[in-house]
């Protein structure tokens, strides 16, 4: 019998090549569980209240680069968080029973709200702090016995275990799994200036990058700095070109290290032959995208479609869990 998973993203609009890798899981594991992707839109407003003009339009963004890189309908089950209410109830319901000193120890919480607020942005509201147990019950709805998660979020999934082995205890059922970490190695890929890849820094590569645009992303890419003449060897130890081979382009990685200690390439023919490779990698996912979003029906078709499965499982879950609380 198959497993299963829940994941989610925050609808941010349209995703860059840094989220490639855990999409690439996602579809792996359509092969391999039984999955539900899931557009957190409610999240989205832990951090986005006072701002909702863009929401629907990234959730469309979103879902477009989710469908164009593999995450098949028929395969997964895949909707908008905010279509299926029973995640709203469980999280009510979980709010009842989960002390507050719980929430608070979450190592990101004070971290993100000492650094937004450095930003102008007021997140000390109910919502920010109680989103992991938004988290804990969108995964437990679904009664997901699997979860993949980056190191960062594991405390998040502790959480999620705690409310589901107290929710056990106090009721005395077994009615939630303690659901388990699927731990996959992401590698880190960089912005094009060497900080972390985001849309606010203006340093990514959208998967939906035109030929144009990824030639142009790729010529403004950090290089070694110490190389300042053509013919001065380099490091590439330092250089996000080099960092970027290694996945777009390994079988010349070798060569290409060769060649720029020994300062028989310069940066610029390197930097277009990685932008010939990666505009090579993107191609499929850009042409299938634009094909998708000629049919706005099909996209909300799909939603709809997932929203309606989604629920077929999370109110037979809110069955169960109401009457396990005599309620």
């Amino acid at each position: 019998m198959k497993g299963r998973i829940l994941s989610g993203m925050r609808p941010t609009g349209k995703l860059h090549i840094g989220h490639l890798s855990v999409l690439e899981n996602w579809v792996r594991f359509q092969d391999e569980y039984e999955c539900f992707y899931t557009i957190v839109d409610w999240h989205a407003l832990t951090t986005a209240y006072d701002d909702t003009s863009a929401i629907k339009e990234n959730v469309r963004e979103m879902l477009l680069d989710w469908l164009s890189v593999g995450l098949d309908p028929e395969k997964s089950t895949i909707f908008l968080q905010s279509d299926v209410k029973e995640h709203a109830e469980l999280y009510l319901l979980f709010a009842m029973i989960t002390p507050l000193s719980w929430l608070e120890r979450c190592p990101t919480y004070k971290d993100q709200v000492q650094q937004l607020g450095k930003q102008g942005k007021d997140i000390s509201t109910y919502g920010f702090l109680g989103y992991p147990l938004l988290q804990a019950a969108d995964i437990l709805v679904y009664k997901a016995d699997t979860v993949p998660v980056g190191e960062d979020q594991l405390p998040h999934l502790e959480l999620c275990r705690e409310i589901a082995r107290r929710f056990n205890f106090i009721y005395k059922t077994e009615l939630f799994p303690e659901p388990q970490a699927k731990l996959s190695r992401v590698p880190l890929l960089p912005g094009i200036d060497a900080r972390k890849m985001s849309k606010s820094y203006g340093n990514e590569i959208p998967i939906s990058a035109t030929r144009e645009e990824i030639f142009e992303k790729v010529r403004m890419m950090v290089t070694d700095p110490g190389r300042i003449r053509r013919h001065d060897p380099g490091n590439p130890e330092v250089c996000v070109v080099h960092t970027y081979n290694q996945i777009y382009n390994p079988e010349e990685v070798e060569e290409r290290v060769t060649q720029c200690r020994q300062a028989e390439i310069g940066c610029v023919a390197c930097k277009k032959r990685l932008a010939e490779k990666l505009d090579e990698a993107l191609a499929p996912y850009r042409e299938k995208r634009a094909e998708l979003a000629q049919n706005p029906a099909l996209l909300e078709e799909i939603l709809e479609e997932g929203a309606r499965r989604a629920r077929a499982v999370a109110s037979e879950t809110m069955k169960e869990v109401r009457e396990a609380m005599k309620i």
